[in-house]
């Protein structure tokens, strides 16, 4: 993985953030990401969030977990250890469902549980990109990744949005 470049605009204020964060789209620069020591209301409206395709893994996942529960179950019911149960035939479809239920909800969970920690870089061993360590404690920090020729460009854009201060942090 090469090497990123980001500028880092520092904001004192959210009302100020959400300002700057408008006024940094409009000239055009696409924003990396925000960072905020506390939720922001309002701010997924500004900044426009792309929809989480976590609920794509779980139904993936979730579909995983089916079919291997139906495969293990029709296995040991029909091959393994044919058993009558109750008069029943072989097969017994209905009497699947619980197991089956069980079997999804787990591996939907699970599997949306450790793509979260894998797609943000919170498995052991990762180093995960923190912009700026005031972030959690009380500065509303902006990324923007930068390319080599418009650092002083990104650095006066930053500080008209109302930036307390501009970084430049490498990945």
């Amino acid at each position: 993985m090469k090497n990123k470049k980001f500028a880092i605009g520092l904001f004192d204020d959210e009302d100020v953030l959400k300002s700057g964060i408008t006024s940094i789209q409009n000239k055009g620069q696409k924003i990396y990401d925000v960072y905020t020591p506390y939720p922001v209301h309002g701010l997924e409206n500004v900044f426009f969030v792309p929809r989480s395709r976590l609920p794509i893994a779980a139904f993936c996942f979730g579909c995983l977990g089916f079919s291997l529960a139906f495969l293990m179950m029709w296995y040991m019911i029909t091959y393994d250890w044919p058993m009558d149960i109750g008069g029943k035939p072989n097969f017994p479809i209905v009497s699947f469902i619980p197991i089956l239920f069980e079997w999804t909800v787990l591996f939907a969970s699970f599997g949306m549980g450790f793509t979260f920690f894998m797609a943000n870089r919170l498995i052991p061993g990762a180093t995960p990109r923190v912009m700026d360590e005031r972030a959690t404690d009380d500065r509303f920090v902006v990324a923007i990744e930068v390319d080599t020729n418009n650092e002083e460009a990104l650095a006066n854009l930053f500080t008209q949005s109302g930036a307390v201060e501009v970084k430049y942090k490498t990945f």
